[in-house]
Protein backbone atom coordinates (compact mmCIF):
# COMPACT_ATOMS: atom_id res chain seq x y z
CA UNK A 1 0.00 0.00 0.00
CA UNK A 2 1.26 3.47 -0.91
CA UNK A 3 1.42 5.68 2.17
CA UNK A 4 1.60 9.42 2.60
CA UNK A 5 5.10 8.99 4.03
CA UNK A 6 6.25 7.05 0.96
CA UNK A 7 4.76 9.61 -1.39
CA UNK A 8 6.42 12.49 0.45
CA UNK A 9 9.84 11.04 1.19
CA UNK A 10 10.57 8.56 -1.61
CA UNK A 11 9.12 9.96 -4.84
CA UNK A 12 12.17 8.98 -6.90
CA UNK A 13 12.01 5.36 -5.76
CA UNK A 14 8.26 5.26 -6.36
CA UNK A 15 8.72 6.61 -9.88
CA UNK A 16 10.94 3.60 -10.61
CA UNK A 17 8.18 1.20 -9.59
CA UNK A 18 5.42 -0.03 -11.94
CA UNK A 19 2.32 2.15 -11.67
CA UNK A 20 0.13 -0.50 -10.09
CA UNK A 21 -1.36 1.66 -7.32
CA UNK A 22 -4.91 0.96 -6.29
CA UNK A 23 -6.99 3.99 -7.26
CA UNK A 24 -9.01 4.37 -4.01
CA UNK A 25 -5.72 4.14 -2.14
CA UNK A 26 -4.29 7.06 -4.15
CA UNK A 27 -7.43 9.08 -3.48
CA UNK A 28 -7.15 8.33 0.24
CA UNK A 29 -3.51 9.42 0.32
CA UNK A 30 -4.36 12.63 -1.54
CA UNK A 31 -7.06 13.42 1.01
CA UNK A 32 -4.62 12.67 3.84
CA UNK A 33 -2.01 14.99 2.39
CA UNK A 34 -4.58 17.70 1.73
CA UNK A 35 -5.90 17.62 5.28
CA UNK A 36 -2.53 17.39 7.03
CA UNK A 37 -2.24 20.70 8.88
CA UNK A 38 0.71 19.62 11.01
CA UNK A 39 3.26 19.10 8.24
CA UNK A 40 4.06 21.92 5.81
CA UNK A 41 7.57 20.99 4.71
CA UNK A 42 8.77 20.84 1.13
CA UNK A 43 8.53 17.05 1.00
CA UNK A 44 4.82 17.14 1.77
CA UNK A 45 4.22 19.89 -0.77
CA UNK A 46 6.17 18.09 -3.47
CA UNK A 47 4.61 14.75 -2.60
CA UNK A 48 1.09 16.10 -2.87
CA UNK A 49 1.68 17.66 -6.27
CA UNK A 50 3.47 14.57 -7.50
CA UNK A 51 0.49 12.50 -6.42
CA UNK A 52 -1.86 14.80 -8.35
CA UNK A 53 0.18 14.08 -11.47
CA UNK A 54 -0.32 10.37 -10.85
CA UNK A 55 -4.06 10.75 -10.35
CA UNK A 56 -4.61 13.05 -13.34
CA UNK A 57 -5.59 10.89 -16.27
CA UNK A 58 -7.51 13.17 -18.65
CA UNK A 59 -7.42 16.84 -19.64
CA UNK A 60 -10.72 18.53 -20.51
CA UNK A 61 -10.91 22.13 -21.71
CA UNK A 62 -14.02 24.30 -21.43
CA UNK A 63 -14.27 27.61 -23.25
CA UNK A 64 -16.94 30.26 -23.20
CA UNK A 65 -17.06 31.74 -26.70
CA UNK A 66 -15.44 35.10 -27.45
CA UNK A 67 -17.42 38.28 -26.90
CA UNK A 68 -20.49 38.57 -29.12
CA UNK A 69 -22.13 41.78 -30.26
CA UNK A 70 -24.91 41.40 -27.70
CA UNK A 71 -22.39 40.67 -24.95
CA UNK A 72 -20.91 44.03 -25.82
CA UNK A 73 -24.38 45.65 -25.65
CA UNK A 74 -25.12 43.83 -22.35
CA UNK A 75 -28.23 42.11 -23.74
CA UNK A 76 -29.54 38.60 -23.08
CA UNK A 77 -28.46 36.83 -26.27
CA UNK A 78 -29.40 33.26 -25.45
CA UNK A 79 -30.64 31.43 -28.58
CA UNK A 80 -30.53 34.44 -30.89
CA UNK A 81 -27.70 33.71 -33.32
CA UNK A 82 -24.97 36.33 -33.09
CA UNK A 83 -21.47 36.45 -34.55
CA UNK A 84 -18.44 37.51 -32.53
CA UNK A 85 -17.59 41.17 -32.10
CA UNK A 86 -14.16 42.40 -33.22
CA UNK A 87 -13.02 42.03 -29.62
CA UNK A 88 -14.49 38.51 -29.52
CA UNK A 89 -12.51 37.50 -32.60
CA UNK A 90 -9.37 38.79 -30.89
CA UNK A 91 -10.21 36.90 -27.69
CA UNK A 92 -10.60 33.62 -29.59
CA UNK A 93 -7.35 34.13 -31.49
CA UNK A 94 -5.50 35.05 -28.29
CA UNK A 95 -6.90 31.93 -26.63
CA UNK A 96 -5.62 29.74 -29.47
CA UNK A 97 -2.17 31.34 -29.35
CA UNK A 98 -1.99 30.82 -25.58
CA UNK A 99 -2.94 27.15 -25.86
CA UNK A 100 -0.38 26.65 -28.63
CA UNK A 101 2.36 28.33 -26.58
CA UNK A 102 1.57 26.03 -23.65
CA UNK A 103 1.84 22.98 -25.90
CA UNK A 104 -1.73 21.73 -25.83
CA UNK A 105 -3.12 19.66 -28.69
CA UNK A 106 -6.76 18.76 -29.23
CA UNK A 107 -8.17 15.56 -30.69
CA UNK A 108 -11.82 16.61 -30.84
CA UNK A 109 -13.86 19.77 -30.36
CA UNK A 110 -17.53 20.01 -29.36
CA UNK A 111 -19.61 23.14 -29.93
CA UNK A 112 -23.22 24.24 -29.76
CA UNK A 113 -25.07 25.01 -33.01
CA UNK A 114 -24.88 28.77 -32.38
CA UNK A 115 -22.47 30.68 -34.62
CA UNK A 116 -20.50 32.39 -31.85
CA UNK A 117 -19.59 29.02 -30.34
CA UNK A 118 -18.59 27.54 -33.72
CA UNK A 119 -16.71 30.66 -34.84
CA UNK A 120 -14.73 30.65 -31.59
CA UNK A 121 -13.72 27.01 -32.10
CA UNK A 122 -12.59 27.70 -35.67
CA UNK A 123 -10.50 30.70 -34.64
CA UNK A 124 -8.89 28.83 -31.74
CA UNK A 125 -7.96 25.88 -33.95
CA UNK A 126 -6.64 28.17 -36.67
CA UNK A 127 -4.41 30.02 -34.20
CA UNK A 128 -3.14 26.65 -32.93
CA UNK A 129 -2.45 25.34 -36.44
CA UNK A 130 -4.93 22.52 -35.79
CA UNK A 131 -7.67 23.34 -38.30
CA UNK A 132 -8.01 19.67 -39.21
CA UNK A 133 -9.27 18.65 -35.76
CA UNK A 134 -12.89 17.39 -36.04
CA UNK A 135 -15.64 19.68 -34.72
CA UNK A 136 -18.92 18.12 -33.56
CA UNK A 137 -21.99 20.33 -33.01
CA UNK A 138 -25.07 19.82 -30.85
CA UNK A 139 -27.95 22.01 -29.68
CA UNK A 140 -27.52 20.40 -26.26
CA UNK A 141 -24.48 22.64 -25.72
CA UNK A 142 -26.48 25.78 -26.58
CA UNK A 143 -26.63 28.72 -24.22
CA UNK A 144 -29.35 28.74 -21.59
CA UNK A 145 -32.72 29.76 -23.04
CA UNK A 146 -33.67 32.99 -21.32
CA UNK A 147 -37.26 32.96 -22.53
CA UNK A 148 -38.97 36.33 -22.67
CA UNK A 149 -35.81 38.04 -21.35
CA UNK A 150 -34.05 37.51 -24.69
CA UNK A 151 -32.91 40.79 -26.21
CA UNK A 152 -33.33 42.83 -23.03
CA UNK A 153 -30.53 44.91 -21.52
CA UNK A 154 -29.35 43.57 -18.15
CA UNK A 155 -28.46 46.93 -16.61
CA UNK A 156 -31.78 48.48 -17.64
CA UNK A 157 -33.60 45.48 -16.15
CA UNK A 158 -31.65 45.93 -12.92
CA UNK A 159 -32.87 49.50 -12.72
CA UNK A 160 -36.44 48.35 -13.31
CA UNK A 161 -36.59 45.14 -11.26
CA UNK A 162 -33.62 45.45 -8.89
CA UNK A 163 -30.16 43.89 -9.06
CA UNK A 164 -31.06 40.91 -6.86
CA UNK A 165 -33.95 39.89 -9.11
CA UNK A 166 -31.78 40.11 -12.21
CA UNK A 167 -29.05 38.11 -10.44
CA UNK A 168 -31.60 35.39 -9.67
CA UNK A 169 -32.68 35.25 -13.31
CA UNK A 170 -29.07 35.20 -14.50
CA UNK A 171 -27.19 33.10 -11.97
CA UNK A 172 -29.56 30.99 -9.85
CA UNK A 173 -29.76 27.23 -10.36
CA UNK A 174 -33.45 26.39 -10.43
CA UNK A 175 -35.34 29.60 -11.26
CA UNK A 176 -36.78 29.65 -14.79
CA UNK A 177 -37.51 33.03 -16.41
CA UNK A 178 -40.88 33.69 -18.09
CA UNK A 179 -41.15 31.65 -21.32
CA UNK A 180 -40.90 33.09 -24.80
CA UNK A 181 -44.11 33.06 -26.87
CA UNK A 182 -45.04 33.83 -30.46
CA UNK A 183 -45.53 37.53 -29.72
CA UNK A 184 -41.86 37.90 -28.79
CA UNK A 185 -39.84 39.83 -31.42
CA UNK A 186 -37.25 37.03 -31.68
CA UNK A 187 -39.58 34.01 -31.54
CA UNK A 188 -39.80 33.46 -35.30
CA UNK A 189 -36.10 34.13 -35.82
CA UNK A 190 -35.25 31.35 -33.40
CA UNK A 191 -37.86 28.71 -34.14
CA UNK A 192 -37.92 29.09 -37.93
CA UNK A 193 -34.14 28.66 -38.11
CA UNK A 194 -33.24 25.61 -40.18
CA UNK A 195 -30.50 24.56 -37.75
CA UNK A 196 -33.17 23.39 -35.29
CA UNK A 197 -34.39 20.77 -37.78
CA UNK A 198 -31.12 18.93 -37.04
CA UNK A 199 -31.90 18.39 -33.34
CA UNK A 200 -32.69 15.04 -31.76
CA UNK A 201 -36.03 16.46 -30.57
CA UNK A 202 -38.79 18.16 -32.53
CA UNK A 203 -39.04 21.94 -32.64
CA UNK A 204 -42.20 21.69 -30.57
CA UNK A 205 -40.24 20.02 -27.80
CA UNK A 206 -37.36 22.50 -27.75
CA UNK A 207 -37.28 24.68 -24.63
CA UNK A 208 -39.09 28.01 -24.41
CA UNK A 209 -37.17 29.04 -21.27
CA UNK A 210 -34.67 27.31 -18.97
CA UNK A 211 -33.17 27.43 -15.53
CA UNK A 212 -29.55 26.36 -15.18
CA UNK A 213 -30.87 23.06 -13.81
CA UNK A 214 -32.81 22.52 -17.03
CA UNK A 215 -29.67 23.32 -19.05
CA UNK A 216 -27.85 20.57 -17.15
CA UNK A 217 -30.80 18.19 -17.65
CA UNK A 218 -30.63 18.53 -21.45
CA UNK A 219 -26.83 18.59 -21.53
CA UNK A 220 -26.08 15.51 -19.41
CA UNK A 221 -27.46 12.87 -21.81
CA UNK A 222 -25.18 14.24 -24.54
CA UNK A 223 -22.23 14.44 -22.14
CA UNK A 224 -22.71 10.84 -21.02
CA UNK A 225 -23.44 9.32 -24.43
CA UNK A 226 -21.15 11.29 -26.73
CA UNK A 227 -18.46 13.31 -24.92
CA UNK A 228 -17.48 10.93 -22.11
CA UNK A 229 -16.66 7.97 -24.41
CA UNK A 230 -14.25 10.19 -26.36
CA UNK A 231 -12.52 11.36 -23.18
CA UNK A 232 -12.22 7.76 -21.96
CA UNK A 233 -10.44 6.89 -25.21
CA UNK A 234 -7.71 9.24 -24.01
CA UNK A 235 -8.61 12.05 -26.39
CA UNK A 236 -8.03 15.64 -25.35
CA UNK A 237 -11.37 17.40 -25.78
CA UNK A 238 -12.25 21.08 -26.08
CA UNK A 239 -15.85 22.14 -25.45
CA UNK A 240 -16.36 25.54 -27.04
CA UNK A 241 -19.75 26.57 -25.75
CA UNK A 242 -21.42 29.25 -23.63
CA UNK A 243 -21.30 30.72 -20.15
CA UNK A 244 -24.21 28.70 -18.81
CA UNK A 245 -23.63 25.41 -20.60
CA UNK A 246 -20.05 25.49 -19.29
CA UNK A 247 -21.22 26.47 -15.78
CA UNK A 248 -23.74 23.62 -15.79
CA UNK A 249 -21.03 21.14 -16.73
CA UNK A 250 -18.70 22.54 -14.06
CA UNK A 251 -21.46 22.09 -11.49
CA UNK A 252 -21.80 18.45 -12.48
CA UNK A 253 -18.08 17.66 -12.59
CA UNK A 254 -17.01 19.58 -9.50
CA UNK A 255 -20.09 18.86 -7.38
CA UNK A 256 -20.80 22.57 -6.87
CA UNK A 257 -23.83 23.22 -4.66
CA UNK A 258 -27.03 24.81 -5.96
CA UNK A 259 -26.21 27.91 -3.93
CA UNK A 260 -22.52 28.22 -4.78
CA UNK A 261 -22.99 27.89 -8.54
CA UNK A 262 -24.40 31.43 -8.52
CA UNK A 263 -20.93 32.78 -7.75
CA UNK A 264 -19.16 30.86 -10.55
CA UNK A 265 -18.31 33.28 -13.34
CA UNK A 266 -16.66 32.45 -16.66
CA UNK A 267 -15.39 35.35 -18.78
CA UNK A 268 -15.44 35.18 -22.57
CA UNK A 269 -12.47 33.71 -24.40
CA UNK A 270 -10.67 32.30 -21.35
CA UNK A 271 -9.85 28.56 -21.52
CA UNK A 272 -10.60 26.48 -18.43
CA UNK A 273 -8.50 23.37 -17.83
CA UNK A 274 -9.92 20.48 -15.82
CA UNK A 275 -7.57 17.65 -14.87
CA UNK A 276 -9.71 14.56 -14.30
CA UNK A 277 -9.11 11.18 -12.69
CA UNK A 278 -10.25 7.85 -14.12
CA UNK A 279 -13.76 8.51 -12.74
CA UNK A 280 -13.83 11.91 -14.49
CA UNK A 281 -13.61 13.74 -11.18
CA UNK A 282 -11.28 16.77 -10.89
CA UNK A 283 -8.05 16.06 -9.03
CA UNK A 284 -7.40 19.78 -8.46
CA UNK A 285 -9.29 23.07 -8.79
CA UNK A 286 -10.15 24.28 -12.28
CA UNK A 287 -7.48 26.44 -13.90
CA UNK A 288 -8.37 29.56 -15.87
CA UNK A 289 -5.40 29.86 -18.18
CA UNK A 290 -3.75 33.17 -19.00
CA UNK A 291 -2.85 36.44 -17.31
CA UNK A 292 -4.53 36.18 -13.90
CA UNK A 293 -4.86 39.96 -13.42
CA UNK A 294 -6.67 40.27 -16.75
CA UNK A 295 -8.83 37.24 -15.93
CA UNK A 296 -9.97 38.74 -12.62
CA UNK A 297 -10.80 42.01 -14.39
CA UNK A 298 -12.81 40.07 -17.00
CA UNK A 299 -14.71 38.19 -14.27
CA UNK A 300 -15.61 41.48 -12.58
CA UNK A 301 -16.82 42.86 -15.91
CA UNK A 302 -19.20 39.91 -16.32
CA UNK A 303 -20.45 40.21 -12.73
CA UNK A 304 -21.10 43.93 -13.20
CA UNK A 305 -23.34 43.31 -16.21
CA UNK A 306 -26.36 42.76 -13.98
CA UNK A 307 -25.88 45.97 -12.00
CA UNK A 308 -27.96 49.08 -12.54
CA UNK A 309 -26.21 51.95 -14.28
CA UNK A 310 -25.53 54.90 -11.93
CA UNK A 311 -27.85 57.84 -12.44
CA UNK A 312 -26.44 60.73 -14.44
Amino acid sequence: MVTAEAICLKPVNLLRQPLTFHWPCLQQVAAELRSDTQTCDCALHAGYHWLLLLMSKYNLFLLRHGEGNWNKENRFCSWVDQKLSENGVQEAQDCGRLLKEQGYKFDLVFTSILSRSIQTAWLVLEAMGQEWVPVVKSWRLNERHYGSLIGLNRAEMAQQHGEEKVKLWRRSYDITPPPIDESHPYFQEIYSDRRYTTCDVTKENLPRAESLKEVLDRLLPYWDSTVVPEIRKGRTVLISAHGNSCRALLKHLEGISDKDIASVTLPTGIPVLLELDENLKPVKPRQLLGDQVKIQAAIKKVEDQGKAKPST
